[in-house]
């Protein structure tokens, strides 16, 4: 049975809320327990990978073709691998576009569901695969396990751009609608209010990059401060090497 969404209603907000309440109670547990442990990371990635399989299975079991219309190609979709992926390894190049996806992406999906009607299933799985994703992030963040570098803003950009040509190719070969590249959403999303097609996934381009260069703001001068370390690091070496 589809349950209708109520846009901000007590159940959305709770969600809403939850998220970063959890990613602090995890921060709170590791900062409790030895640095170096891993299971807090490694239970969400396995939480992370459940739900997603999860996902996918329930077209199966409902016999209900995968493709084209159900291949995870949404960028929340590819968001759930690429951060099961830093939490299992802490890989710096793949946090630079993983930090942006997760808040950015998944965040702002947390507060504009696709959907306006869904199974409870639907609704159940769609806030829990967001809604770990952006608490994957924070909470590496807020324990200092992995933070986005000098740069990253635009690595994340030019990798959302690049991703992008995969599932516009098939929403050119199959009708499809991935990531909104040929209409709007049925769901009241800010799409709504950015004009029409093309035009709203130009205004996207410009948003999405003040949106990500706003969240690289808390780490900009630490990343300065690391380039001037190098640099006056590299300049010392070269003052003794001529001596």
């Amino acid at each position: 049975m589809n349950v209708p969404f109520h846009a901000f209603g007590p159940a959305h907000l709770a969600v809403i809320g939850a998220v970063p309440a959890l990613a602090a109670a995890l921060v709170w547990v590791q900062r409790r327990i030895s640095a170096s442990n891993r299971v807090i990371r490694y239970t969400l990635a396995a939480l992370l990978l459940l739900n997603f399989l999860a996902y996918y299975t329930s077209f199966a079991l409902a016999g209900e073709p995968l493709f084209p219309g159900h291949i995870p190609l949404e960028l929340c979709d590819v968001s759930v691998p690429l951060t099961i992926a830093v939490l299992l390894t802490r890989n710096p190049a793949l946090f630079d576009v993983a930090y942006y996806w997760g808040l950015a992406g998944a965040g702002n999906a947390l507060f504009t569901p696709n959907y306006t009607h869904a199974t409870w299933f639907i609704w159940v799985q769609y806030f829990i695969s967001h809604g770990l994703i952006v608490v994957a992030t924070l909470y590496l963040v807020w324990t200092h396990q992995a933070r986005p570098r000098l740069g990253s803003v635009l690595r994340a950009m030019v990798a959302t751009n690049l991703y992008a040509l995969i599932p516009g190719i098939c929403d050119y070969l199959y009708g499809t609608n991935y990531m909104y590249l040929r209409g709007k959403p049925p769901a009241p999303t800010l799409l709504n209010v950015l004009g029409p097609w093309p035009w709203y996934i130009l205004i996207c381009e410009v948003l999405a990059f003040g949106l990500f260069y706003l969240l690289y703001l808390p780490f900009r001068q630490v990343g300065e401060a690391a380039t001037e370390r190098q640099e006056d690091g590299k300049g010392a070496q070269t003052s003794l090497s001529r001596s």
